[in-house]
């Protein structure tokens, strides 16, 4: 047993279990989140209950189980509920969610299994997926089409291909608003900026005026043009309504260029399920969030961390580099160096929401602010970049992540042989020279490690971009067809962001929580779709350079 000691072998089986414990830890956690979070755009079956209370009264309920607990009878006696007959230790309740928000008021509701007098599925409820409150529950009867009702035996059919109509004619009317409109109202904004700027350089002459006004009017007209033809296209998207009878009993008339979607989900089969999970999930990667962010998609979201992160590596990069090459190759080794050493390596323990701090001082208030009194006289009071937006966030946390670049390429040209160098400097080549051709080229992993390492740490940042740039909802994207196309000023949202505002600051908690899980696992997975994307990178430079190294 001492001799098995002494070799060492417990310690590296000690050592491989706790990699191995360690992998199963992460990898439970991820199937976790992504279970929880995928199974959300599953098509869950659509019940309709008979309910009884203490009292007698009777009452339909229509809704979609989201969980179920084991309560104790005391807890829900103490709180005020009445029962018949005692019904046990334990109670089973059930959240169900209801929709049918504008009647109904609240989205989900408990019910007690002794409430319960009969459950059943019909394949005749349909959920009707809106753009604005929630979804809505109950049995489509007819369609109305330009006011008039049709008689149809597939009322399903007939309902589907009506929704698809709305939902391509209000998808045209957004394009329109959002493109052209948008650029038309971005182009009348440009124009004011410019005579504003002619009136503060003293050049507004009279000629000056009738150019901008002529060029006003034209804008105008073309808006003018564009508006009637959106509120066209509005007044036909509205044309066709549904009627639906809902848990009440009564019937409800839908206007469909509100409605998204039908799904019959009591009706669908395995494959049927599947197509509806895999739009669901492709909806929810592609669309713009809708209530408050509880529904729809989080593109903005995904766009707004990747274009953060690729701009913030473009900054740090060379920054570090730079900075880790004097350190290691020219600076003379003595105490200032030992002290710069360790002030970069301490930088990296400062919390994040300090470089939230500093950025929002320094970068927005004291650079951005000086910006617009230099370039952007003309739109002031309001601020051009002395307010938050994504080119101070990605400045702010390229700060943060700086250390662990300039740490690691130090790393990487500690490793590379004087040997080499003096080779190089040998057969006639500069300093420069050599560190271009020879020493950055070897170097090349250990600065995508560093970069590996600022991605993971960046991507995941909450707290300072809270102050310098995130919002909870973006009108417009950083990028778009309106001249100069990236607009490094604009506010952006951010997967970290949403994921604390709709677990923490949603009016409505439970519709949330699966949301939730699902943009946790969108978020660890854009990090490893940026992490394997630069770990490529890595071993394709690493065989490429390999050679240098013999």
């Amino acid at each position: 047993m001492g001799k098995w000691f002494k070799s060492g072998s417990p310690w590296i089986w000690m050592t491989g279990g706790a990699v191995s414990i360690s992998l199963i830890a992460v990898l439970g956690l991820l199937l976790l989140i992504a279970w929880r979070g995928l199974s959300y755009f599953w098509p869950a079956d659509i019940y309709e209950w008979k309910l009884r209370d203490a009292k007698g009264v009777e009452s339909t309920l229509i809704g979609e189980i989201y969980d179920s607990e084991a309560v104790p009878t005391e807890r829900l006696i103490t709180a005020g509920v009445e029962f018949a007959e005692h019904p046990g230790e334990f109670v089973t309740r059930y959240l169900v969610k209801t929709g049918n928000r504008e009647f109904v008021g609240l989205d989900f509701r408990w019910i007690l299994e002794t409430d319960i007098v009969s459950r059943s599925t019909p394949e005749g409820i349909a959920k009707i997926e809106r753009t604005k409150n929630g979804n809505f529950y109950g049995y489509p009867l007819a369609v109305i089409e330009d006011g008039k009702r049709l008689e149809l035996t597939d009322v399903q059919h007939s309902l589907e291909e009506h929704i698809a109509r709305a939902v391509d004619i209000a998808d045209k009317a957004m394009t329109l608003q959002k493109r052209d409109i948008g650029a038309i109202n971005y182009e009348l904004e440009r124009l004011r900026l410019k005579e504003r700027r002619a009136e503060l350089d003293g050049e507004l002459t009279d000629s000056k005026k009738q150019e901008f006004e002529a060029a006003r009017q034209k804008l105008e007209a073309d808006y003018l043009v564009l508006e009637k033809e959106l509120f066209a296209l509005r007044d036909e998207a509205a044309r066709d309504s549904v009627i639906i009878r809902d848990m009440r009993g009564e019937d409800v008339v839908l206007k469909l260029d509100s409605v998204l979607d039908v799904a019959y989900a009591n009706r669908l089969g395995l494959l049927g399920k599947i197509g509806h999970w895999f739009a669901g999930v492709g909806n929810f990667i592609s669309a713009d969030p809708r209530e408050a962010n509880t529904e729809g998609g989080v593109f903005p979201a995904i766009f707004g961390t990747v274009f953060m992160v690729l701009l913030m590596a473009v900054i740090v990069t060379p920054f570090g580099v730079i900075a880790a090459i004097y350190l290691h190759e020219y600076a003379k080794k003595g105490p200032l160096t030992k002290i710069i050493r360790i002030a970069v390596i301490n930088l990296a323990g400062v919390p994040s929401i300090v470089y939230g701090v500093f950025g929002l001082g320094f970068f927005v208030y004291m650079l951005g602010g000086s910006i617009d009194q230099l370039f952007y006289p003309e739109a002031l009071p309001s601020p051009t970049f002395g307010s938050p937006g994504v080119i101070w966030s990605a400045l702010t946390l390229a700060i943060l992540t700086l250390p662990v670049v300039i740490v690691s390429t130090e790393e990487g040209l500690s490793r590379i042989p004087s040997a080499v160098r003096q080779g190089s400097l040998a057969l006639g080549a500069t300093k420069a020279e050599t560190l271009w051709r020879i020493v950055i080229p070897m170097a090349s992993p250990a600065i995508m490690t560093g970069l590996i390492l600022a991605v993971a740490r960046a991507a995941g940042e909450v707290a300072p971009l809270m102050l310098v740039g995130v919002v909870k909802l973006a009108p417009t994207l950083p990028i778009d067809m309106n001249f100069p196309f990236v607009h490094l000023d604009r506010k952006f949202m951010h997967l970290g962001f949403h994921i604390y505002d709709v677990g923490f600051q949603s009016p409505n908690v439970e519709a949330a929580r699966p949301l939730v899980y699902a943009t946790s696992f969108l978020l660890v997975s854009v990090i490893v779709a940026l992490n394997l994307t630069a770990i490529s990178v890595r071993n394709h430079l690493r065989e490429k350079y390999r050679s240098l190294e013999h």
